[in-house]
């Protein structure tokens, strides 16, 4: 395996991994980059807990608040829906206009003759995917 490191303070940074397959090498590479991107804190009536990002089924908008839903529950955070959009690894997409999903977190998917998909998380919440975005949940998923 080789390794090329570029420093060059006028470019975005970015990390690009060309690998034969995945390993718990490149898992925890992953894992690095999303906790090292921003620090996610989850809130609960009574407390606060830091959230990791993998282990988030989706992000919704409920009552005007951010939710992250995982499997162990509900959490509000301060983030709004676009600015979770640009911090979150590619491993997220927006189904539509108040909720991104975890691709990883996905049981299946259910769609009806009209043409619509419903997406059910392993949490055994589920959401719809807009018109809007069929396209390129599609295209992420390999539908």
């Amino acid at each position: 395996m080789k390794l090329k490191l570029f420093i060059d303070p006028e470019r975005d940074e970015e990390i690009i991994v060309y690998a034969h397959k995945k390993s718990s090498l490149t898992d925890a590479i992953e894992q690095l980059v999303s906790e090292n991107g921003f620090e996610l804190i989850g809130y609960t009536e009574t407390q606060a807990v830091k959230l990791n990002p993998n282990e988030i089924c989706c992000f919704s908008v409920i009552g005007e608040k951010v939710f992250a839903r995982s499997i162990s529950g509900d959490y509000r955070v301060k983030f709004r829906l676009f600015q979770l959009e640009e911090q979150l690894p590619d491993t997220f997409v927006k189904i539509n206009q108040s909720c991104i999903a975890n691709i990883r977190m996905v049981d299946r998917f259910d769609s009806s003759i009209s043409g619509s998909l419903l997406i059910r998380f392993k949490n055994g919440t589920s959401d719809y995917v807009s018109r809007r975005q069929m396209k390129k949940v599609k295209e992420r998923f390999g539908l």
